[in-house]
Parts: C-alpha cells; sequence; structure tokens
C-alpha cells in the first residue's frame, strides 16, 4: 500500500503568546502555513491578527513561542535578517524617490549592475499593471496604483513569505474590488506563500486558501472558505462570518428541539443534554420557499414583516404565523420574488432544513 507523503509547513507558528504590560494580546498561538498558500487572518479589530502578523515580520517580537520558517528558527531574530515583503495599510511609500526608485530601493544594496535593477523593477511594474510608470512619484498616483507600486516594491527582492497587512482597506469599494481579483491572480502566478490580514469577511472569502478566524487573541476556527462559511465552529464564527440567524430552542431528544410551539427535526447530535437551551443558527439564504411539501418537516407558516432590496436579491424579516415570538431573515432571489409573488405581508410556507442548521450551546 502507497503511503501518503506528509508535507512539511513552511511556516510554523508554536504557542506563539504576546503581552502588552498585563494584557495579552496573543494567547498560545499555534498554526502551521504552507508553501504557496493564501492565508487570511480574519477578525474584528484587537482581535490580534496584526499584532500575530508582526510578530512573523520581527517587528514585534512575541512574549514566548517560536516561529519556524522554511525549518529556521526566526524567533528571535530582527526583521532584516527575516525573509518576507511587506505591504501596509498606508503603502508606506518613500514620497521623493520616482516609482521605480521605490521599487529598486531594496535592491541597491544587493551588489547588483543598475542596469539589471532596471530591467526587473521594469518587469514588476508590468506584472502589477504600470509598465512605464517609472518616473512618476507617488503623488501622481491613485490610492490603488501607490498600493500596486507597494506591491512590487514588496515582491522586488523575491521573498519566500509576503506579508500583507489589510492593503486593500484604504481603497474605495470599486478599486478595491478589482484590486483584490488582481492579487489573488498575481500570487498564483509567483507561488509566493501569503498571509494577509484583514477585517473585511467578504475579502477573505474571496481570495484565501484558508482562513484563521481570530477573536480576542485565540483562534477561534482555521478552515477554507467554504469551511468558515458553511460549517462554523464557534457561535463567534457564526455571527462574525456572513449574515446569520441565531435562535434560542430548547434540546428535546439528540434529534429534535422546541423552537417556541415549533419543533425542530435536527442532525442528530449524541451529546445532547434534553432540556438544555441551545442556540439555533441558520443562513439567510438557506430559508427554503420553493417546493415545500405539506408533510416536510420544519416547515411551516410565516409572515413577512419588512423587506430591503439589496439589488440582486431581497432580504426580509419574517415571523412565524404560530408563534410572533420566532423571527428570523430569510434572503429571496430576483426570481422567488417574482414567481411566488412575494410583498411586504404576505404569508408563505418556508422551510429550515435540518442539514443547513447549525446547534451551539446556548451562551450564558
Amino acid at each position: 500500500m502507497k503511503q501518503e507523503t506528509i508535507r512539511a509547513p513552511y511556516l510554523r507558528i508554536d504557542r506563539v503568546s504576546k503581552n502588552f504590560g498585563t494584557f495579552q494580546a496573543l494567547k498560545s498561538i499555534s498554526l502551521d502555513i504552507f508553501e504557496g498558500e493564501f492565508v487570511c487572518f480574519l477578525g474584528p479589530s484587537g482581535c490580534g491578527k496584526t499584532t500575530l502578523l508582526r510578530a512573523i515580520a520581527g517587528l514585534d517580537i512575541q512574549t514566548s513561542g517560536r516561529i519556524e520558517q522554511g525549518d529556521r528558527d526566526i524567533s528571535a531574530l530582527p526583521p532584516s535578517q527575516r525573509d518576507f515583503g511587506i505591504v501596509f495599510q498606508s503603502y508606506a511609500l518613500f514620497p521623493n524617490l520616482t516609482v521605480g526608485d521605490n521599487i529598486g530601493y531594496g535592491l541597491k544594496n544587493t551588489g547588483k549592475r543598475k542596469s539589471d535593477i532596471q530591467e526587473r523593477v521594469s518587469t514588476l511594474l508590468k506584472l502589477v499593471g504600470l509598465k512605464g510608470q517609472e518616473t512618476k512619484y507617488p503623488a501622481q498616483l491613485s490610492g490603488g496604483q501607490q498600493q500596486r507600486v507597494a506591491l512590487a516594491r514588496a515582491i522586488a527582492m523575491s521573498p519566500g513569505l509576503l506579508l500583507l497587512d489589510e492593503p486593500l482597506s484604504a481603497l474605495d469599494a470599486r478599486v478595491r474590488l478589482h484590486l483584490r481579483s488582481e492579487l489573488k491572480q498575481l500570487q498564483r502566478r509567483l507561488g509566493v506563500t501569503t498571509i494577509m490580514v484583514t477585517h473585511d469577511q467578504e475579502e477573505a472569502l474571496a481570495i484565501a486558501d484558508r482562513i484563521v478566524v481570530m477573536n480576542d487573541g485565540n483562534i477561534e476556527q482555521i478552515g477554507t472558505p467554504q469551511e468558515i462559511y458553511r460549517a462554523p465552529a464557534t457561535p463567534f464564527v457564526a455571527s462574525f462570518v456572513g449574515h446569520m440567524n441565531t435562535l434560542t430552542a430548547e434540546q428535546v431528544t439528540s434529534c429534535r428541539l422546541r423552537l417556541g410551539t415549533i419543533d425542530l427535526a435536527v442532525e442528530e447530535n449524541p451529546h445532547c443534554v434534553p432540556g438544555r437551551m441551545v442556540s439555533v443558527c441558520l443562513r439567510p439564504e438557506d430559508v427554503q420557499v420553493r417546493g415545500i411539501q405539506s408533510s416536510q418537516s420544519n416547515s411551516f407558516q410565516a409572515q413577512i414583516e419588512t423587506m430591503e432590496f439589496l439589488g440582486s436579491f431581497c432580504r426580509a424579516e419574517l415571523t412565524a404565523t404560530q408563534d410572533k415570538a420566532i423571527r428570523f431573515t430569510a434572503d429571496f432571489s430576483v426570481n422567488a420574488m417574482r414567481d411566488l409573488s412575494l410583498e411586504l405581508g404576505s404569508q408563505i410556507s418556508v422551510a429550515l432544513p435540518k442539514d443547513r442548521l447549525r446547534i451551539f450551546a446556548a451562551e450564558a
């Protein structure tokens, strides 16, 4: 029988903690990142994601723990002795240097000939879509163009690791959307291992190979965008990533809950405690409104109380007809709106598919 090869991580973070006085910003973080991956650190402000990035870069040495890159212990090394390029939210370009000089700045002390540096700069400008802009100054460029220059400078030395600290957050929505797509394509072409810090869940879901969701100095969940969105591991991830309905119900049996006056069938939970209160989580787009059979489990009548038009879909707040205390949100496509004649005040049949319900212990 052929034995599978176990891939060694390119970056290994082992029980890393960081204290600022009595405040613990990172709490024994352990994480493996593999070569060529695009990983996003996602979480709210103050969760520790930027602190972790700075520890990896050596800009803020961790209080305890170990960091290895390519089987090399870099835990206590200064930034100059680590193999990475970094792009900050503020671009951090030298305003008195041209675009070409900004990009080639780090190459000047490598012993390369001036012609080789110029060739490298030209190649990088073409790569980031700024061909022929060498002689301009940062002030003559748009925000999106400045960020491209910062990115070109970060990869000029062909680093093994690319660190991005909320690189798109200062840009307007249209430019941010376009640049994030280009960023992912560029990362794939280069094959460089990349870590990006962001608080924008849509951004992380769109471009990451894996997402590390952080909260209060801890890692809540690590997974692919699909895993994080479809199967949140904790109540925090369920509420932070995407829109989520959270309802409180009583556990009746291992596969049945009581939500107000409505019984819900759920996936079997062998560790359930009858009588215990639980949180039931369901995405608005998972509320079923088409093809509901009269005998279908978790189906009931509901009334549309509010409607919000959001372009390609409509978000509605509903209440269960038999129990007005049960309120939840559903997303209706434009087609469903038209085909079912959905409007404010409509009475409709809905179903909550049991395979889409995530059950967590109710928070105290």
